[in-house]
């Protein structure tokens, strides 16, 4: 779910993040992952976006991997062999504050093999970032905050001046679910407006994943039965994910006896 928001963010604000990322207003459009694969890799999680002379490379992190750097020398080849013209620029955000040293790692080595990449640790960055532009409000609660509550506050008013109403659903819904990872639901529901946030295209994929989802588990009960099965297996996978429970209970809306029930099933 996570991973879906900031590539929906990503995808969808391009010039944002070449700003943010690159210091630099460049047009930059999306690239399919397939365009790199030799085998299957985790596209889910891959964000590429290109201009004539570069690709930049993001992946967000909700919690540390250590194969992380050889994941990024990996992909940096790998847009070597399809694009040997063009620069690259690859960035790990991790989106959860640790104190994991492998948050920290900013290369690979192997033997005389060497690669280095950046890293953002969000939690570290100033709040000012993310409240210039539409496509990276969602992140600002993230950021180093002294209120995490006072700055989705200042996220709300900010989402309410955007005067298109497509934009204004999707940045209501991303800040929404990026928000479960710090702050509690009664707070989020108060702050941003829930009547905005069902006319997004994230919360209408995640009803489509629930009806999907129950559609598969052989539900019968309608629409809202569906949703509802939905949530708990994105509980599932993000528990899976090694997301603790007090984060998926933020993040899904169970309470914390479902999702401890999920994880003993």
């Amino acid at each position: 779910m996570f991973d879906n928001t900031c590539k929906f963010l990503a995808e969808n604000f391009p010039s944002n993040f070449a700003t943010w990322l690159l210091g630099e207003e460049i047009t930059l459009t999306k690239l399919s992952p397939k365009e790199l694969s030799l085998e299957p890799i985790r596209a889910d999680a891959l964000i590429l976006l290109q201009s004539d002379e570069l690709v930049l490379h993001i992946e967000f992190q909700t919690q540390p991997d250590q194969k992380i750097p050889f994941r990024m020398a990996d992909y940096r080849l790998r847009a070597y062999r399809r694009f040997p013209q063009k620069r690259m620029r690859q960035v790990v955000i991790y989106l959860c504050r640790t104190d994991s040293e492998l948050v920290h790692q900013t290369s690979f080595t192997l033997e005389e093999t060497f690669h280095r990449f950046r890293v953002i640790r969000l939690w570290e960055q100033p709040t000012e970032i993310f409240l210039q532009t539409p496509g990276l409000l969602p992140f600002a609660v993230l950021s180093n905050t002294t209120s995490q509550t006072s700055t989705l506050q200042e996220v709300a008013a900010q989402i309410e001046n955007i005067s298109d109403r497509n934009v204004q659903n999707n940045v209501t819904a991303s800040a929404a679910l990026l928000a479960g990872l710090v702050l509690e639901e009664e707070a989020i529901r108060r702050l941003l407006r829930r009547d905005i946030m069902r006319e997004s295209v994230i919360y209408q994929s995640i009803k489509a994943e629930g009806r999907e989802e129950g559609r598969e588990e052989g539900r019968e009960e309608g629409r809202e039965e569906g949703i509802e099965e939905g949530v708990r297996r994105v509980a599932v996978n993000l528990l899976k994910d090694g997301l603790s429970t007090e984060v998926v209970v933020k993040a899904t809306g169970l309470t914390v006896e479902q999702v401890q029930q999920l994880q003993s099933t």
